[in-house]
């Protein structure tokens, strides 16, 4: 009777996951689907099989001019978030000082604050210090967004680490900065390339802060927008495929980064 109960729980547990996966990707696979179909406008049934539209984002000016400016910002959001939060992540593995709670509260806060609400903000400050409109803008604007992802990943790297290996290390005689470069950064080393394609790929998604601060160097994410603004165009779909393959691919890629060897045999060893 108990094994009975035990696998009417599980398997109720499976299908509910199975419902709540499909609930999630299913605009995705339409949206696959849609980019692939003659017609222009999405409905059934369904016309031929075509790449019509990915030939005309493909020839787009525009599109490509977006691309590049989303690719420049995603880079440089993925440096500058990392070199930061690994900072931030380092102080509260290493230092003990008054208020550090409530550095750590201010550190990951911009996550939690609404994009319309931090895109203003952005937008009142860096045009009050003449820094908006233009593509810096958006890298500062996503900098300030991504690095608690950056650090929250590499906090959570530290947080495996042996705290007497830097002791070891300074008894055998190095001081603290070459004990950060020998020990810790190759510790660290996994997690630091995660969060540079966790960070890159927030930054390559986000268009509302984008929106606010761009001015006329928009990321393809705003110009995304700025085609739903005007008329339906079956491009979105195609557009929104290769931005999807693109960005979950850097979060997979994040995922085997962050699931080292060690990780992968204390897994094993406790199976």
């Amino acid at each position: 009777m108990t094994v009975t109960r035990d696998r009417m729980i599980s398997g109720t547990l499976k299908f509910h996951l199975f419902l709540c996966v499909v609930f999630i990707f299913a605009p995705i696979i339409g949206s696959f689907v849609f980019s692939l179909n003659s017609d222009r406008f999405p409905s059934l049934p369904l016309g031929s099989f075509s790449t019509e539209w990915y030939r005309l984002i493909w020839e787009d000016p525009f599109v490509w001019a977006g691309f590049f400016n989303t690719m420049i910002v995603g880079f440089c959001v993925a440096v500058i978030a990392t070199v930061l939060g690994f900072g931030g992540a380092y102080t509260d593995y290493r230092y003990k000082f008054f208020g550090k709670q409530i550095y750590m509260a201010l550190a990951l806060l911009p996550p939690t604050i609404p994009v319309v609400i931090l895109g203003l903000a952005m937008l009142a400050y860096l045009s009050r210090i003449g820094l908006s409109g233009d593509l810096y803008s958006i890298i500062i604007a996503h900098g300030v967004m991504c690095s608690p992802f950056a650090m929250a990943i590499i906090r959570l790297r530290l947080s495996q680490m042996d705290p007497d290996l830097e002791a070891a290390a300074w008894n055998l005689g190095g001081n603290e900065w070459v004990t950060l470069r020998h020990v810790v950064l190759p510790f660290t080393f996994p997690a630091i390339i995660a969060s540079l394609f966790i960070t890159m790929a927030v930054s390559f998604d986000e268009f509302a802060v984008a929106w606010f601060v761009s001015g006329l160097h928009e990321t393809l994410p705003v110009k995304v927008l700025g085609f739903l603004q005007g008329q339906v165009s079956p491009r979105i779909n195609a557009i929104g495929s290769l931005a999807f393959v693109s960005s979950i691919s850097l979060i997979v890629l994040a995922q085997m980064l962050l699931r080292t060897p060690s990780t992968r045999s204390r897994s094993a060893s406790e199976d």
